[in-house]
C-alpha cells in the first residue's frame, strides 16, 4: 500500500507540469484519474516520434513523451464543454479529494467547474490549479510557457556560455525544467494540504505559477542579486567563485573537473605532470586562481587534452580530485550504478508488450513506489470509472458515447 493509497486524485490537467505532479502523487500510491478529450486526448499522445515500440519492432501511437509523464493512471474520455461532461466531472468529484488543472485563468469558471462552483460538492476539496503567471496580477491572463518562462525568469541569463567566448548568448535547458519544477513544487503544496486537511478538516485552493517557480528556483543566484544588487552573468560550465570547476575537453572525449580546494588543485596538476602549476604563485589559492583565471584555465586546457576522458577520470578518482564524465543517454542507462538501482524499468503493456519507464527516484522504506499500471491507453478505463464510481448504466454509458461526450 503506498502512502497515498487513501488518496484519489482527479487530473484535469494536460502537457507537463500537471500530468509531473500527478504521476508524482500516483507513484505514491494515490488513486490518479486522468480526464481526457474525446478521440485525440493529452496533447502530448501526439509529440513524436519517437513513439513505443509494438513486439515486432514497429511504432504503437504511444509517444515517448507521453508515456514518460502519466504511467499509475487511469484514463477517462470526456467532452467537460457539454453539460453532460461537466456533471460526470462533478460526480467525481464529489468522491475525490485532489483535483489539479491547469486551464487558462477563469476557463473553467465557465463549466461550472472552478473551485468556488466544487465546494458546494466537495467542502473539503484541495484544488491545485497551475498557470503560467498565476491567479493574480497583469500578466494572469496570458499563455505560459517553458522556453519563454525560462528567459523571463531569469534563468537564460546566467544560463549559456559567456557573452565574450565563441558561442555565447543566452541558452535554455535542455529539458522542460520550469514545467518540472512547478509540477514537483505542486506536489508538495498538495501533499501539505493533505496532511493539513487531515488535521483540521478543511481544503485549500492552491495557485502555482510557473514564472514564481522559476525565480524561486535560481536560489542562491536569486539571493546573490538580492544581497548584492549586481544581476549575474552566463559562465557557461565554469563556475564564478571557484577555479578549476568545469568542463575539459580530452583526447576524445570531455570530462568535468570541480576542484574544491587548494589541496585538490595540486593533485589535479601533479597527475596531469604540471606540478609547478600549484607553486605558481597566480595559481596557489583559489582567490588568486579566480583573478588569473584568463592565464591559467588555457594551461589546464592543454593538459587535459594528453589523456583520454577514461585515463583520467581514474588518475582524479585516485588522487581524491571530483570528477566525472559527461555521458549520452545510451551511457547513461549503460552505467554500473544506474542499473544497480534499478532505474530503468520494464513494464507490461498492452500495444507495447513491454515498455522501458524511467523508476522514480523516491525511496521509501515503508512505502515504497511502484509501478502499479503502465501510461494508459486513451479512455482505457472510461467505462471502469462510469460504472464503478458514477453507477451508470450500460445504456447510459452507450447514451453518453453516441453523443460525444466520451469515446
Amino acid at each position: 500500500m503506498g502512502a497515498l493509497s487513501h488518496i484519489r486524485v482527479l487530473d484535469l490537467s494536460r502537457v507537463l507540469a500537471g500530468p509531473w505532479c500527478a504521476q508524482n502523487l500516483a507513484d505514491l500510491g494515490a488513486e490518479v484519474i486522468k480526464v481526457e478529450r474525446p478521440k485525440s486526448g493529452d496533447d502530448t499522445r501526439h509529440w513524436g516520434p519517437p513513439f513505443a515500440k509494438d513486439p515486432s519492432g514497429n511504432d504503437t501511437t504511444e509517444s515517448a513523451y507521453y508515456i514518460s509523464i502519466n504511467r499509475n493512471k487511469k484514463s477517462i474520455t470526456l467532452d467537460i464543454s457539454t453539460p453532460e461532461g461537466q456533471e460526470i466531472v462533478r460526480g467525481l468529484v464529489a468522491q475525490s479529494d485532489v483535483v489539479i488543472e491547469n486551464y487558462k485563468v477563469g476557463q473553467l469558471a465557465k463549466y461550472g467547474l472552478d473551485y468556488e462552483s466544487l465546494l458546494k460538492i466537495k467542502p473539503n476539496l484541495i484544488y491545485c490549479s497551475i498557470t503560467g503567471f498565476g491567479q493574480t496580477g497583469p500578466y494572469q491572463h496570458r499563455a505560459g510557457y517553458d522556453f519563454i518562462l525560462q528567459g523571463m525568469g531569469g534563468f537564460m541569463s546566467i544560463t549559456g556560455e559567456a557573452d565574450h567566448l565563441p558561442g555565447g548568448g543566452p541558452q535554455k535547458a535542455g529539458v522542460a525544467i520550469v514545467d518540472l519544477f512547478t509540477g514537483m513544487y505542486a506536489s508538495s503544496a498538495i501533499l501539505a494540504a493533505v496532511i493539513h486537511r487531515d488535521r483540521s478538516g478543511e481544503g485549500q485552493y492552491i495557485d502555482m505559477a510557473l514564472l514564481d517557480t522559476q525565480v524561486a528556483m535560481l536560489a542562491n543566484i536569486s539571493s546573490n542579486y538580492l544581497c548584492s544588487g549586481v544581476s549575474p552573468h552566463r559562465w557557461g560550465n565554469a563556475h564564478p567563485n571557484v577555479v578549476p570547476y568545469q568542463t575539459f575537453q580530452t583526447s576524445d572525449s570531455w570530462i568535468i573537473v570541480a576542484v574544491g580546494n587548494d589541496g585538490q588543485f595540486k593533485h589535479f596538476v601533479q597527475v596531469g605532470g604540471r606540478e609547478h602549476l600549484a607553486d605558481d604563485p597566480r595559481f596557489a589559492n583559489n582567490p588568486a586562481r579566480i583573478e588569473n583565471r584568463a592565464a591559467l584555465i588555457p594551461l589546464l586546457a592543454e593538459m587535459v587534452k594528453e589523456k583520454t576522458k577514461a585515463q583520467w577520470i581514474s588518475l582524479l578518482e585516485s588522487a581524491g580530485v571530483p570528477c566525472g564524465p559527461i555521458n549520452n543517454l545510451q551511457e547513461v542507462f549503460e552505467n554500473e550504478q544506474v542499473i544497480a538501482r534499478g532505474i530503468e524499468l520494464h513494464v507490461p503493456h498492452p500495444r507495447a508488450g513491454t515498455m522501458k519507464l524511467v523508476a522514480s527516484p523516491m525511496r521509501l522504506s515503508k512505502t515504497p513506489v511502484e509501478v502499479r499500471m503502465p501510461p494508459p491507453l486513451l479512455g482505457e478505463h472510461t467505462d471502469e470509472v462510469l460504472r464503478s464510481d458514477l453507477n451508470l448504466t450500460i445504456q447510459e454509458i452507450a447514451h453518453l458515447r453516441s453523443k460525444g461526450v466520451i469515446d
